[in-house]
């Protein structure tokens, strides 16, 4: 488990985080520009030093200012991958793997070579330079270098920033893969709520240096208090469900959670696989009546158990329906259709909403680990 208890100043910007984050995760940093999500980060690398506080992993202080404890970074083995490859250009892609391997690392519990090109698909890339990869291919490789470090945690900063959106989600399933395969813990830093919503088991809400919400991806999403901090465009449930069939005439996915089943225009997976649907609050249309001769084909009956009232033509309610929820009505709607706490409604969501390139796969941490072989 990595424990963080940190204060540190930065001119008039005041970091003061307090967190813990479970072995074998993948926990999203999540929060505006300016919020401290890079600074936090980079106090538990090393790379800066707190004023005050402690930070450790399992039974190793990396940091504790009242006993004096601040390891350099080399000791800290943890893996870091910035924004920017930050790869050598004059050197092959297998010469920068191999770059930070540790001389003195611990062959039978660690990756080796094969291990990582195996696992990030780079075998094919390993005689090229950096110039000739495209900026996803650059990533995979410094994910890899940074893996072949021997760490115990591994850092990310924002990696898919310099990524068109559209190459993004290529390269988000590497990483979801790195974890289900070394169980490596993974903080995750990004203001991207999709790229949380994809990959991450955990959120830490950041905003204006302190920890504001910490829980599962489900948990914050559900909650409308959260939505100014975690987007309100993209503001929406959460739902975990199973794969549970596949239409093949219409080309429809079906997805089965704890309120019903939920169809997917063109979405065909492995039955039984563990996904992750986000249901924009945009997307969700109300009625008190079960709609008939609609084209809509999802359709949930559900229970109205929160109002978010605001400034404004719209606001958002929490129904329902097995699991949380989100629609987003105008204040005409709730008036027209008397809606309060406990009002009984049919929630209906278009199976063309729901962006199937965004289903996040959900993988038991610490599953199918890769046997180390020696070199």
């Amino acid at each position: 488990m990595l424990s963080v208890n940190i204060t540190q100043a930065f001119g008039s910007f005041r970091l003061e985080t307090q967190f813990e984050v479970e072995e074998g995760s993948i926990t999203a940093i999540f929060g505006k520009s300016g919020a401290g999500k890079t600074s936090t980060i980079n106090a538990i690398a090393g790379l800066t030093r707190p004023d005050v506080g402690v930070i450790q992993i399992g039974n190793t202080t990396l940091f504790d200012q009242n006993l004096r404890i601040n390891l350099p970074i080399y000791k800290r083995q943890i893996g870091y991958v910035f924004q920017d490859d930050r790869l050598f250009p004059h050197m092959t892609v297998r010469n920068n793997l191999i770059y930070g391997t540790p001389k003195n690392r611990d062959v039978a519990n660690s990756l080796n070579l094969t291990d990582i090109t195996g696992l990030l698909e780079l075998a094919p890339l390993l005689e090229r330079r950096p110039r000739t990869l495209s900026g996803g291919e650059k990533q995979r490789v410094a994910i890899g270098r940074a893996l072949l470090s021997n760490p115990k945690l591994l850092l990310m900063d924002e990696p898919l920033a310099s990524i068109d959106v559209q190459h993004r989600f290529e390269i988000l399933p590497f990483i979801q893969r790195v974890r289900e395969k070394t169980g490596i813990t993974i903080i995750y830093v990004t203001h991207a709520l999709e790229e949380v919503i994809f990959i991450a088991d955990q959120i830490i809400l950041l905003s204006e240096g302190q920890v504001t919400a910490q829980g599962t991806v489900e948990e914050i999403m559900s909650r409308l208090d959260l939505h100014p901090m975690t987007s309100r465009f993209d503001a929406g449930a959460v739902i975990s469900a199973i794969y549970s069939g596949y239409d093949r005439e219409f080309d429809l996915g079906e997805l089965s959670f704890d309120g019903g089943t939920l169809r997917i225009a063109g979405l065909n997976a492995e039955i039984g696989i563990h996904l992750r649907a986000h249901i924009r609050a945009r997307d969700v249309s109300l009625m008190l009546d079960k709609p008939k001769d609609t084209s809509v084909l999802n359709v949930f009956k559900g229970e109205l158990i929160e109002i978010r009232h605001e400034d404004g033509p719209q606001l958002d309610l929490l129904i329902n329906i097995g699991t949380p929820l989100i629609a987003r009505i105008t204040r005409k709607s709730l008036n027209d259709l008397n809606l309060d706490i406990g009002s009984k409604v049919y929630a209906m969501i278009k199976a063309v909403a729901i962006d199937r390139k965004t289903l996040g796969i959900n993988v038991s941490p610490l599953s199918k680990k890769i046997k180390p072989k020696k070199d």
